[in-house]
């Protein structure tokens, strides 16, 4: 099983360094699927309003939603989240991929939810995944997998290298 994880020191940075590997990838011919959070400034993270960026087109999902201002519920919506899923799993099962991408095995992956379909699919089909990791949720995630989590340094050149390693066997 190829799957490597990023830890998740700072979302901001995590997800421009994923970002960035995406659309080195893309540029190599890389096959992708996934969801990428869509980067956006460290003042705006205080909102906690995310959009995800769909791989391999770009097709932009936004998972928070407003709940006004005062709120202190969970901005997350479970719809979108479930609808970005989906449109993941079934561009992997259409299209086939060289890579899966995902910006973070979060609470709804931990609880069952959110991309744990996706991350099955590719580990079953024999595709490497990467993703983000929170410690958190990597018990979760280590129950999940069935095996430890292999922690990559938050590198670019470094991610990137173990990306065109584990894709090298389908890649084009």
């Amino acid at each position: 099983m190829d799957i490597a994880c990023i830890p998740l020191t700072g979302q901001v940075a995590t997800d421009h360094l994923l970002n960035k590997v995406a659309d080195r990838l893309a540029d190599d011919g890389c096959r992708l699927v996934g969801a990428l959070r869509v980067p956006v400034a460290d003042a705006e993270m205080a909102h906690c309003d995310s959009t995800l960026r769909l791989l391999p087109d770009g097709m932009s999902i936004r998972i928070s939603q407003d709940l006004g201002a005062g709120s202190s519920a969970c901005r997350l919506d479970a719809g979108a989240l479930a609808e970005a899923a989906g449109v993941a799993e079934t561009r992997l099962t259409e299209q086939g991929a060289d890579l899966v991408m995902l910006n973070k095995f979060g609470l709804s992956e931990a609880e069952g939810r959110g991309f744990r379909a996706l991350i099955s699919k590719a580990i079953e089909s024999g595709i490497p995944v990467l993703i983000g990791l929170s410690d958190p949720h990597r018990a979760a995630f280590e129950d999940f997998t069935g095996a430890p989590a292999n922690l990559l340094p938050a590198d670019e050149e470094h991610v990137l290298s173990w990306c065109r390693n584990a894709a090298g066997a389908g890649h084009r």
